[in-house]
């Protein structure tokens, strides 16, 4: 081969390899392309739909209203645990970053929330917000303190509604028409509920209306629905217990001849059996106070805890 035809091929062939080179590379980019573009609509990199307010409650009992509410226009998470009592709760560091990541903190008020002041301090610009902002409060016996329990009367509960739909839609103008709609029938749910509980409670003789706990938590029901309340102390977090304490209360039991005494789900249940034992009186059956039940308790909402409740005192004391 002559050195002009070796030099003509070796052109042709570099020619030739490029060009390929060329095109495996364009291939080559072009699935790399589409297969970045299919990535970032797996992330959601386009911008992410309006996901709501999230919102923090103190506990469950005001987790669940707040969740009838908003429905899924947002998020509610709450601090306290189901089965511990709000009054003494000492937060733990996730609480400080829920809290910091939300949009509003719902309280109680009524100084249910002892620790507050703790976390508020630490978890920046955050707004909290009084929800029970209209009711009338009960003042602890002999003292000029509020008895923090006002949901336990379904009355009460429909200011807090009330209260709460005012504020979300304060921050969320164009969840309003939802706010209002979910509020609404969640009033109507709260309404049968309260003629419901009425017409329960007729089937416990006047005599023997009268419910006795460890902690005094039911004046607000008493009040709303006919029934003298007893505690061994007036709130948990002044949990005492003492001997004259649990006199006072073995001597009111046994003075009232009632059938029947009840504990509390978040409280010591030693108190009480005590009392049942020196009385001869039986503990009727638990009722909730602080918290809604745990899953698969029956009495997991609001709703279900206040029937759940109401069952148990008319079953008890009829």
């Amino acid at each position: 081969m002559s050195k002009r035809k070796w030099l003509l091929m070796f052109v042709i062939s570099l020619i030739f390899l490029l060009t390929v080179g060329c095109n495996a590379d364009e291939t080559q980019q072009e699935g790399l392309d589409g297969e970045q573009e299919e990535t970032n609509s797996i992330e959601g990199t386009t911008e992410p739909e309006n996901e709501g307010l999230a919102i923090t409650t103190s506990f469950s009992i005001l987790g669940d209203i707040v969740a009838e509410i908003i429905g899924e226009r947002g998020t509610v998470e709450y601090l306290v645990p189901i089965g511990e009592e709000p009054h003494e709760y000492e937060p733990i560091p996730s609480d400080f970053q829920k809290a910091s990541d939300s949009d509003v903190f719902y309280v109680n008020g009524f100084s249910l929330e002892g620790w507050l002041e703790k976390l508020v301090g630490n978890v920046g610009d955050v707004p909290v917000v009084t929800v029970s902002e209209g009711i009338t409060p009960i003042l602890l016996e002999g003292s000029e303190d509020e008895d923090p329990h006002a949901w336990l009367s379904v009355e009460n509960v429909k200011v807090y509604v009330e209260d709460i739909v005012e504020d979300l839609v304060e921050r969320d103008p164009s969840g309003e028409e939802t706010y209002r709609t979910n509020a609404e029938a969640y009033l109507t749910e709260l309404d049968d509920l309260q003629d419901w509980i009425k017409a329960e409670v007729e089937a416990v003789p006047e005599e023997n209306r009268v419910i006795v706990v460890t902690e005094n938590a039911f004046k607000y029901f008493g009040e709303a629905y006919g029934f003298q309340t007893e505690g061994v102390w007036e709130l948990n977090s002044h949990e005492e217990g003492t001997p004259s304490q649990i006199a006072r209360v073995i001597d009111f039991v046994s003075d009232q001849n009632i059938p029947a005494i009840f504990v509390e789900t978040t409280v010591d249940k030693r108190y009480m059996e005590r009392i049942s034992e020196d009385t001869g009186i039986e503990i009727a059956g638990e009722v909730y106070t602080d918290a809604v039940g745990q899953e698969g308790s029956g009495a997991e909402t609001y709703v279900l805890m206040m029937k759940h409740n109401v069952e148990t005192f008319v079953s008890g004391l009829k």
